[in-house]
């Protein structure tokens, strides 16, 4: 850490022994509002009630439906969140409707997997190219803006060579191919579209507190695609 930023850096001594206040407060305007903190503890016994005809999720599938929830618990809500392979690949958090959080982490996690695709692992950055310029070309790379890093006179700061662009027709069926994701929610799927969204970003597992009005269909949905739900009875509100 001494070879950044000149060693500048604040370094805090936490106590291992503190406990917050089981009750959280926060003033609004002269209003004192309370709520008990969230000590919940994510574990395999949340994922034991599988309302899906499709019952199986497998130890790597339980494992990142946990990672997920274990995400959740510490993000602003309302908030779901994909994980694949172990590896937190979109959040959606701090939205005002569930499928405004869903299709903004599964938009996230599309991107996450377009970074993967043999095209962008190919290409040829120049030596020495910080970090930051490689991750904010690829960023562009991939959106429909991609002429700001292929263009001529772009380009030749970036690469050795100019790379060719991806195709919309590629992107899609690189996406189409992803599969076995997780997702979790902070709170219940009140409607079906949210699983309709889930599954083009590959989601195969669920894990979501259930108790909407329209759980039937939130599951219905998620038969049709064989996709396997559990739902878990703890809401995550995080405010």
């Amino acid at each position: 850490m001494k070879s950044k930023k000149r060693g500048a850096y604040n370094i805090v001594r936490i106590d291992p022994g503190y406990r917050p206040d089981p009750v959280e407060r926060r003033d609004v305007f002269g209003i004192t509002f309370e709520q008990g903190r969230n000590s919940a503890k994510i574990d395999a016994s949340l994922l034991k009630n599988v309302v899906t005809k499709n019952k199986n999720i497998p130890e790597d599938a339980a494992r990142d439906l946990l990672i997920s929830l274990i995400v959740l618990k510490y993000t602003q809500s309302n908030s779901v969140c994909y994980v694949k392979g172990g590896a937190t690949a979109g959040v959606g958090a701090g939205q005002q409707s569930r499928i405004h959080c869903t299709r903004l982490a599964g938009d996230k996690a599309d991107r996450w997997f377009l970074r993967r695709h043999p095209k962008v692992l190919a290409l040829p950055f120049r030596p020495g190219l910080h970090r930051p310029d490689r991750d904010n070309a690829i960023d562009v790379y991939l959106s429909d803006d991609c002429q700001d890093v292929l263009a001529d006179g772009a380009w030749q700061r970036l690469f050795t060579e100019r790379p060719e662009p991806l195709s919309r027709d590629e992107k899609r069926a690189w996406i189409a191919e992803q599969d076995g994701v997780s997702l979790g929610s902070d709170a219940f799927f009140p409607f079906g579209d949210n699983i309709e969204r889930a599954h083009r970003s590959g989601v195969r597992y669920i894990a979501q507190p259930g108790g909407s009005i329209r759980d039937d269909n939130v599951t219905e949905t998620c038969d049709r695609y064989g996709i396997a739900m559990a739902f878990t009875g703890l809401r995550l509100f995080h405010h």
